[in-house]
């Protein structure tokens, strides 16, 4: 079982004797050692059974935190689709550009608070701060794709993006004070929305798609800038993926990058795989309080109810 403090894993067999000052705190919140804030990736101690280690199942939120939370993300996300229905044409784009504002948002949100609580004296927070800043720029570079394929050119499409963004930040800065594991699920549901977005434009639009260019900016930050930035996205570690041989392998592998951009085709192809790395992160940091997940990959956040265990505030976890 690996404990790790964001990473810097370090393994326990289960047989070995652990430190006298180990100590484990529960959700929500930090889950760490004692004398250090290293979080707690795939295992548990189990206090009732003589501090015997066991693997840590996902947590789960509370059912009406989820429902509210689903609620709120699918009423918004279908009446963007109902103002701007994919047809094919360039207004498509301002679709994507509203929902790219929106998208963008709660990862500043996250990080105002982080500054906050950084600002007071917490510490042990920069790997996670880095990694929300580099979502941010990669949703930012997203948002400038669709700007430079037109997408801002209405002024009623900016207004409204900004409007939906200026709420939406201080909704998401309140929910992350009182829950972090619920604003991280907002976001999640979003970049599901996002990933089944594109993918289903490129199925619907694959032709024209490869008949237009590669925009200058999409150019520039997929392959000529420093790949660090972008590297830092991809914290969950799995198999190359390929779609076909006209695609370029997507970046869904730590430190991967996406070898050449043929067409506006590829570059909406590492869109879509670029919201699936947000997707990935945001499931782990709600299920494990860690963005990097452990060796059972990640899946989608379920509800169930919350139980109190010894004073802490826990996450029941059923048997799937």
């Amino acid at each position: 079982t690996t404990w790790r403090k964001e990473g810097t894993p370090r393994q326990f067999d289960r047989d070995e004797q652990l430190p006298d000052d180990l100590h484990v705190g529960f959700m929500p919140g930090p889950r760490y050692f004692s004398s250090a804030p290293l979080f707690l990736s795939s295992g548990v101690l189990d206090s009732g059974r003589g501090g015997e280690l066991k693997a840590l199942e996902p947590a789960k939120l509370d059912s009406a935190i989820f429902n509210f939370n689903k609620l709120l993300v699918d009423s918004v996300y279908d009446l963007i689709c109902l103002i701007y229905p994919v047809t094919g044409s360039d207004r498509d784009y301002a679709r994507f550009f509203v929902l790219e504002t929106v998208a963008r948002v709660p990862y500043f949100a996250y990080l105002s608070v982080l500054h906050l609580r950084e600002t007071f004296g917490e510490r042990d927070l920069e790997e996670r701060m880095r990694t929300l800043f580099a979502e941010a720029d990669n949703e930012m570079h997203h948002l400038l794709i669709m700007e430079s394929l037109g997408g801002d050119s209405n002024p009623m499409d900016r207004h409204f993006a900004h409007i939906l963004a200026f709420f939406y930040f201080w909704y998401v800065v309140l929910v992350y004070i009182l829950s972090e594991a619920a604003a991280y699920h907002l976001s999640e549901l979003i970049e599901d929305h996002a990933y089944h977005t594109y993918d289903k434009f490129l199925a619907d639009h694959q032709d024209m798609l490869k008949s237009k260019p590669v925009p200058a900016i999409a150019q520039k930050y997929y392959i000529d800038d420093n790949p660090y930035m972008l590297d830092l996205v991809c914290t969950v570690k799995e198999p190359k993926r390929i779609d076909n041989e006209d695609t370029p392998n997507s970046p869904s592998y730590h430190g991967f990058r996406p070898k050449q951009l043929k067409s506006l085709y590829d570059v909406f192809v590492n869109i879509r795989e670029d919201e699936r790395e947000h997707w990935k992160t945001l499931c782990n940091l709600v299920q494990y309080n860690d963005m990097h997940g452990n060796e059972n990959g990640c899946s989608a956040v379920r509800p169930t109810e919350m139980v109190t265990n010894s004073g802490s505030s826990v996450f029941y976890v059923e048997q799937s």
